[in-house]
């Protein structure tokens, strides 16, 4: 049973202020909960519906599936639902390339290029304090459990591109066409926002500017997904390496 303090609490999570309050943070499904469980994250309550889920057995309380309704963050409720502790990370210096996110605002994109990262070996994501927060249940969801994997730092993000050394390579419609250059290990790729690209200020700390070309007859697309588009760029620096 879950108790209604209990389902005030982790409603309260699907804000990103009461998860800093708190620091709580709740995630969904068996794969993306044990990948957290196995990357030491505090668990500090798990429901499930069915009994045994876990090959691990964690301390969970059983739940019907109405229960779980009344505090899933999905549309359409899994079968278990954990609360972490949002844990405390020593950002370490790395080598090659970073990522960094200009102002990412839709939860599922963000998640994605978390997992990208995770599949594409890059150990760290630098996002603008506007970048939507890592710990957004819905973010937590795509990651599919890289979050686990993955640094994410939230920072002034003008200032960390003004005191790096390494190349900063920024995605405009305008760029060099990314399939034709020669790109480095080492170095910065910047991610702009879905609607408005990369902000000005950003913009004029970008030392090399490239793009994806586009192929179709047409010419009439406007932009590629972001998500879509850091998959394509992530692919072609490591291809080049």
């Amino acid at each position: 049973m879950v108790s209604k303090n209990q389902i005030k609490l982790i409603n309260s999570l699907q804000q990103k202020k009461y998860r800093k309050l708190h620091n709580l943070f709740i995630a969904e499904g068996k794969k993306v909960i044990q990948e957290l469980i196995d990357a030491n994250f505090i668990l500090e309550h798990l429901f499930v519906t069915k009994a045994d889920l876990f090959d691990t057995n964690p301390a969970a309380t059983l739940i019907s599936d109405s229960e779980l309704k009344k505090i899933t963050a999905l549309t359409t409720a899994n079968d278990c639902l954990a609360v972490f502790e949002i844990k405390e990370t020593a950002f370490k210096p790395t080598s090659g390339l970073e990522l960094a996110l200009d102002n990412i605002k839709d939860p599922g994109n963000m998640g994605t290029i978390i997992r990208l990262c995770d599949w594409f070996g890059i150990s760290k994501i630098v996002c603008s304090e506007e970048t939507v927060d890592m710990y957004n249940p819905k973010v937590v969801q795509a990651t599919m459990g890289s979050l686990a994997r993955v640094q994410v730092e939230y920072i002034n993000l003008a200032d960390y591109l003004k005191a790096t050394d390494k190349e900063i390579f920024g995605t405009f419609m305008d760029g060099e066409n990314i399939y034709k250059k020669e790109l480095p290990s080492n170095g910065i790729l910047v991610m702009g926002n879905e609607a408005n690209g990369i902000s000005s200020e950003i913009e004029n700390l970008i030392t090399q500017k490239i793009s994806i070309p586009r192929f179709g007859n047409l010419q009439q697309t406007e932009s590629l997904n972001v998500a879509t588009a850091t998959a394509i760029f992530l692919s072609e620096f490591k291809r080049s390496n």
